[in-house]
Formats: C-alpha cells, sequence, structure tokens
C-alpha cells in the first residue's frame, strides 16, 4: 500500500550502483536543497563508480529521478517525467517512492533507491563532487507536526548527523574549490535536538574550519530557532557565516499557523526578524507563504500581505496549497485553484514591491563580494556578505574577492560591472 517505506525485493545497496557503473547517467532532480544534496552525493557515488554524468537523456545509458512530492502540481510532473523517461534503465529516489510507491509502480518499473542508501554510500567513500556551491546536510527528517505535510512522513524524525562528519564534508568541499557551502535539512535549527547539542555550537565549530569558503545556513523552523535565539544571533557573529537568515512563516495569521500546526505565533516570528537585525541591519530575511489553506479567509490572507509589509524581507517563496495523502488536511474542503492563484498573484506582487524598495538605494553603489559559481562562460554568481547576489559578466574563478559597482536591479539579484579584483583597499565597503 502507499506509505510502505520499504522498497521491493530490497536489493543490496552494492547491486544497485553496480546497475549504473561505467555508464553514461543523466540525473533529473526536483525539490529542496537536501533532494539537491542526496543528488551531489550520487554523483560523487557515480564516479567512484567509473559512471559519467551527462547533460541529457538522449546522451545516457540509465536515468536517476531524484524526486520530490511535497505539493501535487510536483506529483503530478513527477509521474509524467517518469512516465517520458522509462524507455532506458529507469533508477528513482527522493522522497516519492518513500511514500507514494504504487503510484510510482502504476506508471513505471524502475530501480527503487532509497536516499539512506545513497548517503551511506557517499559516508563510505568521503569524496565530494566538483560543484562550485557544495550542499552539506546536516540532518534528516523534523521535529515539527505541520498538518499539510507529506515529507516529515518519507524523511521520518529527526537524525542529527554528527559534528566531525559534517566537518568532514565541508573540509573535502573547499579542497575541491566550492566557495559556498549549503548547510541544508528539513528544519537546520533542529540540529542536535535528539543528540543534546545545538546548532550555535555546530556553527562555532565549522566556523574554525582553515580556508577560503563562507557557509549558507539554511531553512530554520521558528519553532525551533525560539529556544537558541541569542546564541544563534552570536554565532552568526562569525565572518564564516553569511548574514542570511531563511524562516519560513508560511502564514500571517495566528489562526491560520494554528491549525497548520506550526508552533509559534505571528509576533513571535517577527521577533526572532528583529532580534536578527537588531545585531545585524544588513541581513537578508527570506521567508515562505501557503496561500489557500483550508479555511483561511480574506481577513487571514490580509494579514499575510500586512506581515510582508513589516518585515520586508528580501526573498518570500509563495506556494498554492494542495492537499497531501496522509496529513490532517487531506479531506478538508480546497479552495478553487483560481481563488489560490490569485492569492498567489497578489502575494508575490507585493512582495516584488519589497524587493524593489529594499533594492533602489543599493543602485550605483560599491560592494565587496566573493565569487560563488560559474554561470555561462563569461558571467558569474557573486554574493556579498549579506547575500545579496550580483551577475558580473567576467570570466572570474569561483572564490575571487572583488568589487562591484551595481548596475542593474533584477529584483531577486544585481547586474554589476567589476572595478576591482583586489578589494583590500576598499575595507568596509560591504
Amino acid at each position: 500500500m502507499d506509505g510502505n517505506r520499504s522498497t521491493r525485493g530490497s536489493p543490496d545497496p552494492g547491486d544497485l550502483f553496480a546497475g549504473l557503473a561505467g555508464k553514461r547517467v543523466y540525473i533529473e532532480t526536483y525539490g529542496c536543497r537536501y533532494n539537491f544534496g542526496d543528488t551531489a552525493n550520487l554523483v560523487a557515488v557515480l564516479k567512484h563508480y567509473g559512471s559519467t554524468v551527462v547533460p541529457a537523456p538522449e546522451d545516457a545509458d540509465a536515468v536517476v529521478v531524484n524526486t520530490c512530492t511535497v505539493v501535487g502540481p510536483t506529483e503530478r510532473r513527477m509521474l509524467r517525467r517518469l512516465s517520458a523517461l522509462q524507455e532506458k534503465p529507469l533508477f528513482v529516489t527522493g522522497c516519492m517512492p518513500l511514500v507514494q510507491r504504487e503510484a510510482i509502480l502504476a506508471v513505471c518499473s524502475p530501480v527503487i533507491i532509497h536516499p539512506d542508501t545513497i548517503r551511506e554510500a557517499s559516508r563510505a567513500l568521503m569524496t565530494v563532487g566538483s560543484e562550485s556551491v557544495g550542499i552539506v546536510q546536516i540532518a534528516q527528517g523534523c521535529l515539527g507536526r505541520c498538518t499539510y505535510c507529506i515529507t516529515r512522513r518519507a524523511r521520518g524524525p529527526l537524525r542529527s548527523f554528527p559534528v566531525q562528519e559534517i566537518r568532514n564534508k565541508i573540509e573535502e568541499y573547499v579542497r575541491a574549490g566550492a566557495y559556498e557551502i549549503q548547510l541544508t535539512a528539513q528544519d537546520t535549527s533542529a540540529w542536535g535536538r535528539d543528540t543534546g547539542q545545538r546548532l550555535p555550537d555546530l556553527l562555532t565549530a565549522l566556523s574554525s574550519i582553515p580556508g577560503n569558503f563562507r557557509l549558507r545556513v539554511g531553512m530554520m523552523n521558528p519553532a525551533t530557532t525560539l529556544g537558541i535565539l541569542d546564541d544563534l544571533i552570536d554565532a552568526f557573529a562569525s565572518d564564516r557565516l553569511f548574514r542570511f537568515v531563511h524562516l519560513p512563516v508560511q502564514s500571517g495569521s495566528d489562526r491560520i499557523l494554528e491549525q497548520m500546526g506550526r508552533g509559534y505565533t505571528v509576533r513571535e516570528f517577527e521577533e526572532i526578524v528583529s532580534a536578527f537585525r537588531g545585531r545585524y541591519p544588513d541581513i537578508s530575511i527570506a521567508t515562505d507563504f501557503i496561500v489557500g489553506f483550508p479555511g483561511e479567509t480574506e481577513e487571514d490572507f490580509s494579514r499575510s500581505l500586512e506581515l510582508i509589509g513589516r518585515i520586508r524581507p528580501a526573498k518570500v517563496n509563495v506556494t498554492r496549497y494542495s492537499p497531501r495523502p496522509f496529513t490532517g488536511p487531506f479531506e478538508e474542503k480546497d479552495f478553487p485553484d483560481a481563488v489560490k492563484k490569485d492569492r498567489s498573484r497578489i502575494l508575490n506582487a507585493y512582495a516584488e514591491e519589497q524587493y524593489v524598495a529594499l533594492n533602489r538605494p543599493l543602485l550605483g553603489t560599491m560592494v565587496f563580494c566573493v565569487v560563488t559559481e560559474k554561470i555561462r562562460p563569461g558571467s558569474v554568481m557573486a554574493r556579498t556578505a549579506s547575500y545579496q547576489g550580483l551577475v558580473i559578466g567576467e570570466e572570474l574563478s569561483v572564490g575571487t574577492a572583488a568589487v562591484v559597482r551595481l548596475k542593474k536591479d533584477r529584483k531577486y539579484f544585481f547586474m554589476g560591472d567589476l572595478l576591482s579584483r583586489d578589494p583590500s583597499h576598499m575595507r568596509g565597503v560591504d
């Protein structure tokens, strides 16, 4: 039945990867940064087995799809892609086979690879790929009780990974030339709650790693952030950390937050934002909203808009509520798609107004940044200390420090002109 976390036949992990050994493999990845972390681990494992990752399915001997099922439209897209890609040997991993295995088997007959199998194989090899941005998983699962979430059923309860293991992974990425290291989990602020440790202690330990790199802390649930807030803010004083926090609030209405099972109030969320900004005025705040949750009134939705206006985030991710199997609201009356689309459009448009207002005073200024990834030949992405994205039309190596003049505002990033590759004389610009 659906929801069974086992895999038919439970093939030996070595046999799973042996089926891809020495082959040209195309990988398609969907969902969160954690999923992309699984893919990065898989690429390193396949390299060990003599496989080559290719950019298109037509060039491949085998195909791997790393699935996501967080919302209904994504699930439907997954099933369409699986059906379309099954002409070649097909391997499926990610969240979907952990909770909706029968739905997958209804459209194709793949080899299912449990994400834990990838993780364990990667741990045994202790190697990383050559990505310019390293994704390092610090925990799996969560402590949350969000009524709408299917991911916690797929990934299970919180399981924090050891400090030394995380350090080793970062060190490998730094040696491989990565500058930006993204720490990811279903809830990074919950790290250590199952082992008697805390995220601020982990960040302090990781900040001592030598090398040219910076850490980006991934999504933190306000509910688990509250208990460690003061020490967490202290940990962000390290130059090793981007001044960036991702705190999904999901709604500006306490009534809806309670129905969602989020475990905090709007006021508590705002207190977290105020505390970070009080210490680091230039910190970038990202947040998430779900629109069209069952029972969300016009007043509830208006409160979400008002909250955006008060906190003025640098990034807002908007998701239309989607009923998911095995979740509390699954049987509740859903809003028509037209209502959810309209609310999504309004909220996104209002969020973009905040981006423009935040970015306008920065146009024409000079900022210090470091190149984090190559976008295409002759173009790179760089980041300021507060994680502001800058696209520079130059051929620069990852890790290059530079002074850039902000030329054009693209809402989600700036276009910049390179002024200097030696920013030592520009101390304090950023």
